[in-house]
């Protein structure tokens, strides 16, 4: 009898479970190398006659479908909702959200608003998905991730300009390290030419006087500003003690922007994030299959097939294919009747997706009356943060998230009513704009956990280990397992990525998916003529 690979990974599992499997895997160079490299070129009849089915449209799937299709395969995107994009999902007016275990919301936006649901922006380096845009004509404009007229608000109420928080801290920070270099406290750690040099660097760094105090900086905002003539000067505020601003809990995120994913320059699609998905599908050969809710997996000696329902008519379809793709969220992946190998299908029921939410409203543009042009002010707590649009700049109404939060606090979020998580973020807008929460209309909740067809924004790939920063090296058994094919059946997904929140992960997974399978399909290419003369 000959003892395949799937066969030999069943009684692996059998025996050892997930870990022993990964490990056998490996050793035997079953594991490929990291999979974050471009995707190379390929001839464009490679695929001719063999056909693929794609399950999801989301990134992942589309740009799988669109790279298999260039290189000649004839390929099905299959997707359960009535739209493509996946996660990346933009609310217009009139659009319904369901979410399980609740009241179906309509979206009464008025005309030209919209609300990202999911991703809303875009680093400059994530060059693979800006990539797609370009090349599909999407046009883009700069996301306003960081505003220094936004705030930090302490659990007191206390507000603190991000602008004042920043610059009073550099200064209050180059003063004590000045007065350190000066007091001879760091003589074992300079030299004297350094001492030399980092006192005046520390002097214009922190905006210092002539003796290296910090008594305030015109760079934290004025306290008069200039005018005509030669009686308005500007003058600087005293600075915030230091005391004041090491009390304020959201100080640490005056460095949000520093972090790599959120520098300056962001960008974001004009029109909502879902016109990538959109541009990507309008390019395939074949039209994605829109309200096709699957139903089971089958994976067949020579083949895959897939039984779906087309939700529109309620009528039953079974289709047939070479290979297979599958992007559907793992949460929902595991509900699905499906003959995956059991240490597959453990892994698969193992991975468990974080809580992430967004109250958005509609409201007049009260916040640029208070110079906020776009950016994040930081509330803490279960709401986390307010995000302000930065696009329609001056127009009279725009959309604005009083609550996006993940993590321990998300979930906390999410388990309140609906009603009471538009209450909470309206009060987190008001503490910063008081009297403006009442402005505030159209509350709009998502709760991805409750997300049908997604149960969930992104896996935590080590159950009941939060905040392992934002993206922790992920190398476990069961993301090693998912990250190769089942036989014909390959996965792909920004959940099996390094960057599981973004859409470049998912673009980066659907390349390696699309290399994995024409690497399988040649190495069956070169195995079958032999079967066919052996039988012979």
């Amino acid at each position: 009898m000959t003892i395949t690979r799937r066969t030999m990974l069943h009684r692996i599992g059998a025996v050892g479970g997930l870990t022993a499997v990964a490990g056998a895997m490996q050793s035997m160079g079953w594991f490929g190398v990291a999979r974050a490299a471009s995707l190379e070129e390929m001839p464009g009849d490679l695929g001719q006659g063999r056909s693929v089915v794609v399950l999801g449209a989301g990134i992942a799937g589309l740009v799988a479908a669109f790279e298999l299709e260039q290189r000649g395969f004839d390929v099905t995107v299959i997707e359960a909702r009535g739209r493509v994009g996946g996660k990346a999902w933009t609310v217009r007016d009139g659009d319904r959200i369901a979410m399980q275990g609740e009241q179906d919301q309509i979206a009464h936006f008025s005309e030209g608003l919209y609300f990202n649901a999911g991703p809303a922006r875009l680093p400059s380096f994530h060059q693979g998905i800006l990539g797609y845009a370009k090349r599909f004509g999407v046009p883009l404009e700069v996301e306003v991730n960081s505003s220094r007229s936004a705030y930090l608000v302490a659990k007191n109420g206390n507000k603190l300009r991000m602008r004042t928080a920043i610059n009073d801290m550099r200064g209050h920070v180059s003063e004590l390290l000045a007065k350190a270099v000066n007091q001879g406290a760091l003589d074992s750690a300079l030299s004297m030419d350094e001492k030399a040099k980092l006192l005046p660097f520390l002097k214009a760094y922190g905006d210092l006087q002539g003796d290296y105090a910090f008594k305030g900086t015109t760079r934290s905002g004025f306290r008069t500003g200039p005018g005509a003539g030669v009686s308005s000067f500007e003058t600087a505020n005293a600075p915030v003690p230091l005391a004041d601003l090491l009390a304020n809990e959201q100080l640490a995120m005056m460095g949000f922007e520093d972090n790599l994913y959120m520098q300056a320059t962001m960008f974001q699609p004009v029109g909502g994030m879902d016109q990538i998905s959109l541009g990507i599908e309008r390019h395939l050969k074949k039209r994605a299959v829109l309200d096709a809710e699957v139903l089971r997996i089958r994976q067949l000696e020579s083949g895959v097939e897939i039984a779906w329902i087309d939700k529109s008519s309620g009528a039953a379809r079974i289709m047939r294919a070479d290979y297979c793709v599958c992007t559907i969220p793992f949460p929902v992946l595991a509900g699905i009747e499906a003959n995956f190998a059991a240490p597959v299908a453990s892994a698969i029921a193992s991975v468990v997706y974080e809580d992430s939410n967004k109250v958005a409203f509609e409201a007049p543009r009260f916040w640029e009356r208070d110079q906020i042009y776009g950016g994040l002010t930081f509330v803490g707590g279960e709401t986390s943060l307010i995000w302000y649009p930065s696009w329609g700049l001056h127009e009279d109404r725009g959309m604005i998230v009083g609550c996006y939060s993940s993590g321990e606090p998300g979930k906390a979020f999410a388990r309140r009513p609906m009603a009471e998580q538009i209450a909470m973020a309206r009060a987190a807008i008001d503490s910063v704009h008081p009297g403006h929460g009442a402005d505030c209309s159209a509350p709009l909740v998502v709760n991805w956990r409750k997300i049908p067809y997604s149960l969930g924004p992104w896996p935590n790939w080590i159950p009941g280990v939060r905040n392992r920063g934002e993206h922790p090296m992920t190398d476990t058994p069961a993301f090693r397992l998912l990250n190769q094919p089942d036989g014909r059946i390959f996965f792909a997904s920004a959940a099996l990525s390094q960057t599981p929140g973004w859409q470049e992960g998912a673009l980066q997974s659907a390349h390696a998916t699309v290399a994995a399978l024409v690497d399988q399909m040649r190495a069956r290419a070169l195995a079958e003529p032999r079967v066919r003369a052996a039988a012979a």
